[in-house]
C-alpha cells in the first residue's frame, strides 16, 4: 500500500530500530514522526498530528502498553500497532489496537498497518487482540 497523505509517529528506544522502522514507512510513501522515548512521544503525539502510532513495548520510564493507555486517553481514535520482541501481548497492554511479533518481515506490520488506517478493511475485535491471536485483514 502507498502511504501517501499518511503520518505515522514511530516510538523506539532504539535508535538503530527507530531508523529502520522510518526507513521503511519513508519508502512506503508514509511521513514519519519520530520519538526515543516515552516522554518524547507522548509530547509529540499531544502537539503532532498522526494518523497512527507504531510502538515499541520494552523502553525505559514507561513501558509501551503505559505510553498506549495515556495516548488512546488524549486522542482515541487514533490507532496504536505495538511491534515487540515479546511473543505475545503484554497484559498491560490492553490500550493497543494490534500487537505485531518483530523479527518478521517488515511487510507483515506494513500490511497491518495499512489495514488499521483503512478500517473498511479491517476486521479484528478486542477479545482476538486479548487473546493474543492474529488479526484478520482483507489485502
Amino acid at each position: 500500500m502507498d502511504g501517501s497523505a499518511r503520518t505515522v509517529l514511530c516510538v523506539d528506544d532504539d535508535p538503530d530500530v527507530l531508523d529502520l522502522h522510518r526507513m521503511v514507512l519513508e519508502s512506503t510513501g508514509y511521513s514519519v514522526l519520530t520519538a526515543s522515548s516515552a516522554r518524547a512521544s507522548l509530547e509529540l503525539f499531544a502537539s503532532s498530528p498522526a494518523d497512527a502510532v507504531l510502538l515499541d513495548y520494552a523502553m525505559p520510564e514507561m513501558n509501551g502498553g503505559q505510553v498506549a493507555a495515556v495516548m488512546k486517553d488524549m486522542k482515541p481514535e487514533i490507532p496504536v500497532l505495538m511491534l515487540s520482541a515479546l511473543p505475545s501481548l503484554p497484559q498491560d497492554a490492553r490500550s493497543v489496537d494490534v500487537f505485531v511479533t518483530k523479527g518478521g518481515s517488515p511487510e507483515i506490520w506494513l500490511d497491518v498497518l495499512a489495514a488499521l488506517l483503512d478500517s473498511r478493511r479491517f476486521r479484528c475485535t478486542a477479545s482476538l487482540v486479548l487473546d493474543r491471536n492474529v488479526c484478520s485483514y482483507a489485502r
